[in-house]
């Protein structure tokens, strides 16, 4: 069987190689005969809940039992197979006959999933960084595809250390994210993520600004002691308050001070504006491999935030 990345439904979609296995019969039948993990975009959900899937010029479908994986005595639920329309899905042929002109293919989901957790997930320790998609948003955290549309979560206190009250304020559904494995639960196979450990550290995001600098953010939260303006998605200073400041607004603030061992940052609000609406840009400080061990405060701080994966 040929290797395959198991990386989140829709990352190999457009990809060279597969486009070269569906481009026609003969690629399809490779794919068969090696296991080959494949994507299509799915055009349909039938009324006996099948899914048919466009794999290039032909059309296979993806039986109601095969759609997802699931462990013995679970059962899925209607949303998570009718939801893949219009969307691209993975899948290995199981079959593939010509019926004249016609090519006959039958596609599980199933078994890509259940490759993936085999070869993949099941693997996986905490501390390893890995690369997701957000499926969607609740208020109490984001879902990610982390493999072949296996999903895990991302609760909402994992996203970032600047606090949010929606991780819409953060994420949009589809974005192409790092997630870092918190814990692996081996009876379920289900994994826990987090996320804020690979946006840096305090000193690593103060760096990026200096005291004299005026800079953009977003505010977050209005306290009867000031206004908390997010910098960057792990670093927020405080304001005092401003007219016209309002949770969500943009706000241009001058930085008075970068106070390391007491990690605050200091700012006067210059003018608010309304927010674009788009979550401030991420930049990873970690991208891939493993960590053991975070901290986010600098060594002169009493405060301590930090995190384990043991």
């Amino acid at each position: 069987m040929k290797q395959n990345l198991y990386l989140p439904e829709g990352q190999i979609v457009n990809s060279t190689a597969n486009r070269i296995a569906t481009a026609n019969a003969e690629g399809l039948e490779r794919a068969f005969i090696d296991g080959t993990i494949l994507e299509g975009v799915c055009i349909l959900c039938d009324s006996e809940r099948n899914l048919h899937v466009r794999v290039g010029k032909y059309t296979g479908i993806i039986p109601h039992s095969e759609c997802v994986y699931m462990r013995e005595g679970e059962r899925p639920k209607d949303i998570a197979i009718i939801s893949r329309v219009g969307k691209p899905v993975c899948f290995k042929i199981i079959e593939l006959r010509h019926d004249g002109n016609e090519l006959r293919l039958i596609l599980s989901r199933r078994l890509a999933q259940l490759e993936a957790m085999l070869a993949y997930i099941d693997k996986l320790m905490p501390g390893d960084v890995i690369p997701a998609r957000v499926t969607h948003l609740e208020s109490f955290g984001a879902f990610a595809d982390v493999s072949c549309g296996i999903v895990s979560l991302l609760p909402i206190d994992t996203l970032s250390v600047s606090r949010i009250a929606h991780p819409k304020d953060r994420m949009y559904t589809g974005q192409d994210i790092r997630v870092v494995v918190k814990a692996v639960d081996s009876e379920s196979g289900r994994i826990s993520l987090s996320h804020r450990e690979l946006l840096g550290t305090w000193q690593e995001n103060a760096q990026l600004y200096c005291a004299g600098q005026t800079a953009a953010g977003i505010i977050r939260s209005i306290e009867s002691y000031g206004v908390f303006v997010e910098l960057t998605p792990n670093l927020a200073g405080l304001a005092e308050y401003r007219e016209g400041a309002e949770v969500g607004k943009s706000a241009a603030v001058y930085i008075k001070s970068i106070i390391k061992d007491k990690m605050k940052v200091k700012l006067v609000i210059i003018d608010t504006y309304p927010s674009e609406g788009q979550p401030l840009p991420m930049n990873y400080f970690i991208k891939q491999g493993h960590i053991d061990y975070w901290r986010y405060s600098p060594a002169e701080c009493d405060k301590l935030v930090e995190s384990y994966f043991a």
